[in-house]
C-alpha cells in the first residue's frame, strides 16, 4: 500500500496557501494527492458563512495569516482582490498531471498570496500559463468540458461526505486534519501506518 496524504484545498483560502507552502518546505518528500474543491460550494453544503463575509473574522484572518507566515518565513501578502471566484482556476487543477500540476498550483498560489495579483484577469492567467508551457485558449476550452466541471463538483461533494468542512484539510488513514496547523499531525499519522 502506498502511503499518501490527500490535500483538500482551494486557491481562495490563504490557509490553503500556507498549508501548501508547508508541503513545499517538506520538499515534497511524501506522496501528496491534490484534491481541488470549491470552498464556497462546501460552505454552502454545510450552511457555513465564510470568514470573508464576517468583518471581525476577516480582520482576524488577515492578522493571523500575516503572523503565521512571518513566523514560518513564508512570503505573503493578503490579496487586495480577496475574495474572488476561483472556480475556473480550481477546474484548471484537473487538466494537469504530475510536475505540470505542481507547477500550476505553485504559480497560482504564489501569484495570489505572494504577489497580490488578480488571478482571474485573463492577461495575468495567460502569462502564468505560459510559464508552464500551456496555451491560454486550450486552458479555457478544457475547463469548460462537462467532465472537468463534474469532477470538481464531485470532489467537493466527496469532501462533504468525508465530513470535511474547510480548507486546507489533510486526510490520512481516513482521518481528517483540518487547518494548516494540523500538517505535522497528518505527518505523524502517516508515519504511524505500518
Amino acid at each position: 500500500m502506498t502511503k499518501s496524504i490527500d490535500f483538500y484545498f482551494d486557491f481562495i483560502s490563504p490557509y490553503s496557501y500556507i498549508g501548501y507552502k508547508k508541503i513545499e518546505l517538506h520538499n515534497y518528500k511524501l506522496n501528496f494527492i491534490y484534491k481541488p474543491i470549491l470552498l464556497g460550494g462546501l460552505h454552502k453544503l454545510w450552511n457555513i458563512t465564510p470568514q470573508a463575509f464576517i468583518e471581525p473574522k476577516k480582520k482576524f484572518m488577515i492578522m493571523d495569516c500575516e503572523m503565521i507566515t512571518k513566523k514560518l518565513k513564508i512570503d505573503f501578502k493578503f490579496n487586495t482582490k480577496f475574495p474572488l471566484s476561483t472556480i475556473k482556476l480550481m477546474r484548471g487543477c484537473l487538466i494537469f498531471k504530475g510536475e505540470q500540476l505542481q507547477k500550476y498550483i505553485k504559480l497560482i498560489f504564489e501569484a495570489y498570496w505572494r504577489d497580490n495579483m488578480d488571478i482571474t484577469d485573463n492577461n495575468v492567467l495567460s502569462n502564468l500559463l505560459e510559464k508552464i508551457g500551456f496555451d491560454f485558449k486550450d486552458f479555457f476550452k478544457k475547463i469548460e468540458e462537462i467532465e472537468i466541471k463534474e469532477k470538481l463538483k464531485n470532489l467537493t461533494h466527496d469532501a462533504f461526505d468525508k465530513n470535511i468542512f474547510g480548507a486546507p484539510t489533510y486526510v490520512v488513514n481516513n482521518k481528517n486534519f483540518w487547518g494548516q496547523d494540523r500538517f505535522e499531525y497528518a505527518i505523524d499519522e502517516l508515519n504511524s501506518i505500518s
